[in-house]
């Protein structure tokens, strides 16, 4: 639930003395200033307990217990509630009760007697509790920031520099804000908005830094890799798809996903590569993050699988749950066959998965966009490439004769810094065919070690003869080659 509608939950909760009331929340702080402003407004008389403090009131902060001890919060209500009724106590930092425990089974005697005494007490904890102590109240999820909080935090933020600094954002920027931090505490929230602050300015540039600044925040991610994306990354060739990005790029804007919501429209949501291994798969991911300013996490399957039952799927929904929240983000999953192959699997483990994927694929309601790559698409479960799983399913052939030409164009200007005459790039362009896009990189790149070692002049020849002798990935996989050319055929849009 949302700030208001859990604010209204729980004040109705509290003046019907429900015995037990569970917030679950990982934000402290906040739950405890909903309290109190709940408690402001009901004219309500609340004491919370914390380890830093003991009991105090809610309100002015007058400590009327020393005991720091979660244990021993639970005495102090104990003893009040023999002799008094119609009681608040919040519990702040809560402990063990998660399963049955020494604590959890006092906590839900307590719960016995506030009912008989009117009185109600109030959990917050970031986690489940024991089933048996659930029955006992009421449980409200207490949700982070939705995007109208996250709105009236960052104006209430900017508030008090207007005229200090210089500050671009409009209304628009400020909902384009308040997206793109979707997923974080309050807390976290303000302590991105003050590294801007920091800087003497909040400039319209500063959006695509906070898009970054926000994934600084989850760091150490089980199966989940953050790729930094050169700033001068380029490719060459695969213009449809490059016009396809274009164009699903422009949906990006808060505007147009208002207008897709509108209309009931899903935004673009993933796309699978199927192609030549050494086609520029790897670094279409990677350039749709530099091209969309956007963070990239690569999802690597083989650090999710567990050992034990259940081990595999509860990593996968960790990753994807993470994934989530550092939206708006690209998800890379590099040969994706690898993970959902089904490969001798007794246990139904990667079928498990397989749903459990695509699930989240459907129903997530977050702003990742899926980069998912194959060589070996007959490995892939049918289920996977079902029409709908992906926006677009492309296939990237080797380059064909204008692709090779800008390839070659691209790495001879990188790591020469020249510019081959029109005749020079005819001739490579011809004797390149069949080359991969790292085929053709990998000469280009062995050839500039060359040079720098030897102090050496790069010649016409020393490429040509470098390329001549050179085997293509055609030459040593043509069977492969043609087999995956024939599938993808008439069941994906070529790259190119």
């Amino acid at each position: 639930m949302n700030y208001l509608k859990t604010k209204k939950t729980l004040t109705r909760y509290i003046n019907a003395r429900i015995p037990l009331i569970v917030i679950n929340s990982i934000e402290k702080t906040r739950t405890i200033d909903l309290l109190k402003e709940i408690s402001a407004e009901n004219n309500l008389n609340i004491k919370i307990h914390s380890m830093s403090k003991g009991f105090s009131d809610l309100n002015t902060g007058e400590v009327f217990s020393n005991e720091k001890l979660f244990i021993s919060s639970l005495d102090y209500i104990s003893n009040e509630l023999s002799t008094s009724e119609n009681k608040i106590y919040v519990l702040s930092d809560t402990e063990e009760l998660d399963s049955e425990s020494i604590t959890s089974r006092y906590l839900m005697d307590l719960t016995t007697l506030a009912e008989k005494k009117s009185s109600c007490i109030i959990a917050i904890t970031p986690s489940v509790i024991w089933p048996n102590l659930q029955r006992q109240g009421m449980i409200i999820d207490f949700d982070l920031p939705d995007q109208n909080e996250i709105n009236h935090i960052i104006l209430e933020s900017l508030k008090p520099y207007n005229g200090q600094l210089t500050i671009e954002w409009d209304k628009d920027d400020v909902k384009d804000a308040a997206n793109t931090l979707l997923g974080l505490s309050s807390t976290e929230i303000k302590n991105v908005l003050s590294t801007l602050i920091a800087k003497g300015s909040i400039l319209k540039n500063d959006l695509i830094e906070l898009k970054y600044a926000k994934d600084s925040l989850f760091s150490n991610i089980n199966g989940l890799e953050k790729i930094n994306v050169d700033e001068k990354l380029a490719f060459g060739g695969l213009n449809v798809l490059k016009n396809w990005l274009n164009e699903k790029g422009k949906l990006l804007n808060l505007n147009k996903k208002e207008e897709m919501t509108k209309r009931g429209i899903k935004p673009p949501k993933g796309i699978l590569l199927l192609g030549v291994p050494g086609c520029g798969k790897s670094l279409a991911a990677k350039a749709i993050s530099k091209m969309w300013q956007r963070p990239l996490y690569r999802l690597d399957f083989s650090t999710i699988q567990g050992r034990y039952v259940g081990q595999s799927e509860q990593q996968l929904k960790e990753a994807l749950e993470t994934a989530e929240h550092v939206s708006p983000c690209i998800l890379w999953i590099d040969e994706i066959e690898k993970g959902l192959s089904g490969l001798n699997d007794s246990n139904g483990i990667t079928q498990r998965l397989v749903g459990q994927f695509l699930f989240w694929m459907q129903e997530s309601k977050k702003d990742v966009f899926v980069v998912a790559t194959a060589n070996d698409i007959q490995a892939l479960p049918a289920e996977l490439l079902r029409k709908g799983r992906f926006d677009e399913l492309f296939f990237i052939d080797l380059p064909n004769a204008e692709e090779r030409k800008e390839i070659i164009t691209l790495y001879l200007n990188k790591y020469f810094g020249v510019n081959a005459p029109e005749e020079v790039l005819k001739n490579l362009v011809t004797i390149t065919e069949n080359f991969s896009s790292s085929d053709i990189e990998s000469v280009l790149r062995d050839l500039a070690y060359s040079v720098i070692a030897n102090n050496k002049q790069l010649t016409t020849s020393d490429i040509v003869n470098a390329y001549s002798k050179s085997l293509s990935i055609y030459k040593t996989n043509k069977e492969k080659i043609d087999t995956l050319r024939n599938w993808a055929k008439d069941r994906t849009k070529k790259a190119s």
